[in-house]
């Protein structure tokens, strides 16, 4: 019976992987509990929506576009309130303003360093030693 009924249908849904899909998202739908189109007549679920496709019971535009909807996995995302929203930007705005003061803070630091290391280096070469720092250095008698 089953095949019969699949020739029937193929010259409404032409491609098979569609009619294959639209008729097992009816048997679902009929095993949930849906409302038969046609008899049963002792057939299980699949057969039956295939009846129901054979017989012009089901709108296939609808059929499809339930199981296109069934199938999507898109989920919206919140979208968080004025006042929350408005907190996260001031927050991210003092995150970036804290790391650029921070950059800022490390560029001085490093032309400092650059300009003492510059001008110890002059003044060891003009033999002035009094800007010199020494660290622990053992002097033997």
């Amino acid at each position: 019976m089953a095949r019969v009924t699949v020739e029937d249908c193929v010259l409404l849904v032409p491609n098979r992987f569609d009619l294959v899909m639209m008729a097992a998202h009816r048997a679902r739908a009929l095993s949930s509990g849906a409302e038969l189109h046609v008899g049963r007549d002792r057939d299980k679920n699949p057969v039956v929506a295939l009846r129901e496709i054979a017989a012009h019971k089901l709108d296939l535009d609808r059929l499809q576009e339930s199981l296109v909807k069934g199938m999507q996995k898109h989920i919206e995302p919140d979208v968080p309130d004025d006042e929350v929203g408005e907190m996260m930007t001031s927050e991210q705005q003092s995150w970036i303003d804290a790391s650029m003061r921070m950059d800022d803070d490390e560029d001085d630091m490093t032309m400092d360093d650059d300009l003492e290391d510059d001008e110890e280096e002059a003044d060891l070469a003009e033999g002035d030693f009094s800007s010199v720092m020494f660290e622990d250095v053992d002097v033997k008698d």
